[in-house]
Order: C-alpha cells, then structure tokens, then sequence
C-alpha cells in the first residue's frame, strides 16, 4: 500500500516539477514586464507549459493541499493557481476559490489570467461578487472586478449602470486606472454610442480618459472615422 503523502511532501513535489519546467531567458523577460514581483520569486515558467500542468493537477487528488497553501512562494505558483481556479465547473466552489485567493493576488499578470469559464453560465449570480470586488480596496480585487465587468457584461447583459459605477472609480494606483481605461476602450469598441458620452462630457479622470483614447485607437474594431473623433477629445 502506497503510503499518503503528507503537505510538505505534496507541495515540493508541485514546486520541483515547476522548476523542472523552468525557462531562464522567460523568466527575465517576465521580471521586466511585472515589476510589483520580486525577480526571485519568479521561477519562468511558459504559459502553455503552466495550463498543461494546471489541467493535469487539477485532477489530482492532491489539487486541495496546494489550493489551501496561501500565500504561495513563488509567482509562477500564484499563476498555477489562477489557472486551476479558472477551470472548476462548480460555480459557488469557483467563487469561494477566487475570494480566497484575491487578497494574495500581487500582479496584472495572475490578476488577468485569472478568468474562470463557468463564470459564462451564471452571470447574474456573478453580479454581486463582481461589485464586492469592485468596492475593495485591494488594487488587484478591484481590477479584477472590472475585468469581470468588461469580459461578461458588455454584450448581450450590457447595462448603462455598469461603465457608469467603473466611471466612478476613484483610485491613484495605476494598475487601477489602466484597468479602467482598458475597460472603457473595449466598451466604445463594442458599445459606442452608449459608451462615448463619458468622454465627451469627461466623467474620467484626465489620465484615464487619454489613456482610454490611446487604447481604443489602437484596437482594429474601431472605425477610422470614430478614431479621428476620440483623437479631437484628448485633454490637453
């Protein structure tokens, strides 16, 4: 009989298996593109090779242990996480899973990653969830939040109130505000008319609003004549 491992000996087991799977020159590309995480948390591992192992842990008996381990060591740990959270078909398992892990959550990168599928099917379930967050103070829960909002919301469950209560959003971090301008730009690609008047009556903070209009004429679904209009409404 196989004798049971206990924590310690599951959660090695995990990390060794991420640092056999670790890339050196991935992992200093990824220290510059993540500066809230220390370079010596970051082991390097790829993102294919990640949700490959997370979809294999996943249906382990051991998926608990690591689940429960929190904070975690390493970056590439947090991004594991955010992966196997992403796939559980439960949705109230889902959403204790994400409110357990939110206030660990220290990155763009395992903050955006983190989108779990069975989120699709019960979205109106989600709404209130997706306002707590909003509501937080923790500048990951919060972006997070919006990211909800943005990814399940603007299409056929598109409400007014909803760009309205992320236009009144007040915060100085940055990743915050970029959130929101990311939110904006991808609401007038999808919902432009309903969408443009918080930039033309400036409902957004300067900083936000010019960042909104950089992002939105970037993205190949805004018209050429539409870009040229946002251009005239940049502040100066």
């Amino acid at each position: 009989m196989t004798p049971m491992k206990n924590t310690i000996d599951i959660l090695e087991e995990i990390r060794g298996r991420l640092f056999e799977l670790q890339d050196n020159a991935y992992r200093d590309f990824q220290s510059r593109l993540i500066p809230t995480v220390d370079p010596s948390w970051i082991i390097g591992v790829r993102t294919p090779a990640l949700r490959s192992f997370a979809k294999e842990l996943a249906r382990s008996e051991e998926i608990g242990t690591f689940l429960d381990d929190l904070p975690h060591r390493y970056f590439d740990e947090d991004q594991l996480h955010a992966f196997i959270i992403s796939g559980i078909k439960d949705f109230g398992d889902t959403l204790d899973r994400v409110d357990r892990f939110l206030p660990y959550v220290n990155n763009w990168a395992t903050c955006d990653q983190m989108s779990p599928k069975i989120f699709k099917k019960h979205r109106q379930e989600l709404l209130p969830s997706i306002m707590k967050w909003i509501a937080s103070e923790q500048v990951y829960t919060i972006r997070f939040g919006i990211g909800m909002l943005m990814e399940h919301f603007l299409d056929e469950d598109f409400d007014i109130a909803y760009p309205q209560i992320v236009s009144r959003l007040r915060s100085d971090a940055y990743y915050v505000r970029m959130m929101q301008a990311w939110y904006f730009a991808t609401a007038l690609a999808k919902r432009y008319d309903a969408v443009l008047p918080f930039l033309t009556t400036h409902q957004l903070e300067p900083w936000t609003h010019n960042k909104t209009i950089q992002k939105a004429v970037e993205s190949y679904r805004i018209t050429e004549e539409q870009k040229n209009h946002l251009k005239s409404l940049k502040i100066k």
